[in-house]
């Protein structure tokens, strides 16, 4: 828990400061790329607050409403966090990115005055700097910032991986249940990829004299944040359905409880994740008719330390004796 939530904090910080900087280079240039990084990291930086309310409410210990914890939060707001914060940012970027490619020329252009809600304007033509030079220099910051988060992410990735034996990212990406780390993961990763795309967009832009490659990096980048949306989305949905562990390593705990002296067979076993790194485990055991119910109590609290020793997100078992 204490490395997602470093992980989604180093992201808040840096999106929150990034979304600033491409928000004015946007007002400077009008740049439609620079637009839509802005309302990429605006939803990077909604992100990391809805991420940080699923780590803090999934610790609220178990009630009577909620009898196995509320660590399913987390599978719930990162699902919230695809509909309506990347959904809705890649839509609008997409949309402006079509729009001036249909109309260029059209809205907001560099050296206009911008007004301030009213409060007071400004004039970009100015600007003691170059407004191009602004957004390039934003847009590397930005690279900078995300590369810093994107490493802490991957960091606590690969610990996973490690520790429970993944076959690299594909795997780690179809077993894990901690979509906190698996969503600031993708999004630092989708974060440089965007800002990389607007990058190359205004630049060809400013040394073809073609505006149509600013809008069109406008587009890709819209349709990379709903891509994210979908695939975040369904790796939710699995979890918020109910997912089990992965058949090898119920095989391992199965082996555990049927190896246990006593234990004549396992009748039922299923699992299911209540919480990121949160297994419950429930099972129908047979056991040996000469066992006498101390005996049967006492072997029932071994086997469930012996399951919590096979794998660490064992966190609550239930087993249901059979004569």
């Amino acid at each position: 828990m204490a490395g997602s939530t470093s992980v989604v904090m180093a992201a808040l910080i840096a999106n929150g400061a990034i979304a600033v900087l491409k928000f004015f280079g946007f007002l400077l240039t009008g740049s439609p790329s620079m637009l839509s990084e802005t309302y990429h990291s605006i939803s990077d930086t909604g992100n990391q607050v809805f991420l940080l309310i699923g780590i803090r409410y999934s610790g609220r210990e178990p009630d009577q409403h909620h009898p196995f914890g509320y660590g399913k939060a987390q599978f719930f707001y990162s699902f919230l966090v695809s509909v309506l914060l990347f959904g809705i940012a890649g839509w609008e970027s997409l949309k402006h990115g079509y729009e001036k490619i249909a109309h260029p020329g059209h809205g907001a252009e560099s050296g206009g005055v911008v007004d301030f809600f009213g409060l007071f304007s400004f004039d970009p033509s100015t600007f003691p700097v170059d407004p191009l030079w602004v957004n390039v220099a934003v847009l590397v910051g930005a690279i900078l910032f995300e590369s810093y988060a994107f490493k802490k992410a991957n960091d606590e990735l690969r610990r996973q991986i490690e520790r429970y034996d993944w076959d690299g990212l594909r795997d780690a990406f179809r077993q894990t249940s901690d979509v906190t780390t698996l969503t600031a993961f993708t999004e630092d990763a989708i974060a440089l990829g965007g800002a990389a795309i607007a990058l190359v967009g205004i630049l060809l832009a400013e040394f073809t004299g073609n505006e149509i490659y600013d809008a069109v990096a406008a587009a890709l980048i819209g349709l990379l944040l709903m891509g994210f949306a979908v695939a975040l989305a369904w790796e939710n949905k699995r979890l918020l359905l109910g997912e089990s562990l992965p058949a090898d390593v119920e095989s391992s705990l199965r082996g555990e409880i049927r190896n246990h002296e006593g234990v004549v067979h396992v009748d039922g076993f299923r699992t299911m994740f209540i919480g990121a790194n949160r297994v419950l485990v429930a099972a129908d055991v047979s056991f040996d008719r000469g066992l006498d119910t101390d005996d049967l109590d006492a072997d029932i609290d071994q086997i469930e330390r012996k399951l919590r020793e096979v794998d660490s997100r064992v966190r609550m078992v239930y087993i249901e004796p059979e004569v």
